[in-house]
């Protein structure tokens, strides 16, 4: 029996960073949503001892195997769950690595996901969510691929009803370190930094109000580290029909926002001759 699990990525539309906590974590305010089509994909082959095999155009810069976090993900869920079922897991990595797009958190939910399906366990088992808590900030949202407002350092989830939404998302296909772009922002423990991000109505164009109101706080020191963040923003913002241009998460990706699925393809078509070498996709976001 194989088991089989899309991990997609995952796109923070709004990143606000409220403050940065006395533990040292960052308080975060962010609206996620997901790739319909830029995504990895996990296999799982249940019973036998816990491995991983890695393959795709992005394997190698998925780093060691024995640190992937679909095994920490398993290895979490095991010590909170007596006699799970694990097995061999297949990644095939087609999402670029430390991108800002979640690919390795996309990844660990997705084993969570097949380790539930192949023990008769609901995604929302608290063991399940504990053992995403504890094997990264966005793994809890990853677990459940749905868009939602992430808060605290990733952990409290309120889902929302966001339309679905074009998009293309570009990456210059240079990992962009997290801890890096941080520690940029320049926050000391206990201080307090902005507001909420804006709740994004039901309806499309208010959803679209509410994300441009939002922003990324971590744009400004990803842009200092990477000058191509500038120009993929700069670059989709001069796409015609494009609503609005972002980068996500800690970066370097950058996404912009469309009309219509055409409109999406279109400007992706144009961002190709602008943006040679990089790794650029339309998608719907969800």
């Amino acid at each position: 029996m194989l088991l089989r699990a899309r991990a997609p990525a995952k796109v923070n539309l709004t990143l606000h960073v409220l403050g940065r906590r006395l533990d040292g974590f960052h308080e975060l305010d962010s609206l996620v949503a997901f790739a319909g089509c830029a995504a990895d994909a996990l296999t799982l082959e249940p019973d036998g001892p816990l491995s991983l095999a890695v393959e795709g155009p992005f394997s190698d810069a998925a780093g060691p195997t024995d640190d992937n976090l679909v095994l920490k993900a398993a290895r979490e869920a095991a010590a909170r769950i007596e006699g799970l079922r694990l097995g061999r897991f297949t990644l095939v990595k087609r999402v670029p690595v430390a991108a800002g797009i979640g690919g390795g958190s996309a990844d660990a939910g997705a084993a969570l996901r097949l380790l539930c399906e192949a023990n008769g366990l609901p995604h929302d088992d608290a063991r399940i969510v504990a053992a995403a808590a504890a094997t990264g900030s966005d793994v809890p949202a990853c677990l459940e691929s749905r868009a939602a407002m992430m808060r605290g350092r990733g952990e409290g989830l309120a889902p929302v009803d966001l339309p679905p939404l074009c998009a293309v998302l570009a990456n210059p296909l240079k990992p962009l370190s997290t801890v890096a772009v941080y520690h940029g922002l320049g926050l000391a423990a206990g201080e307090r930094l902005g507001g909420p991000s804006p709740e994004p109505g039901a309806t499309f164009e208010a959803a679209v109000a509410a994300i441009a109101a939002g922003r990324n706080d971590l744009e400004p020191p990803a842009r200092a580290l990477e000058p191509a963040v500038v120009r993929g923003v700069a670059a989709l913002s001069a796409v015609d029909d494009c609503l609005l241009a972002r980068m996500s998460g800690s970066g370097a990706t950058v996404f912009g926002l469309f009309d219509d699925v055409r409109a999406a393809r279109r400007a992706a078509r144009t961002l190709r001759g602008a943006l040679p070498g990089w790794w650029i996709r339309p998608t719907l976001l969800q």
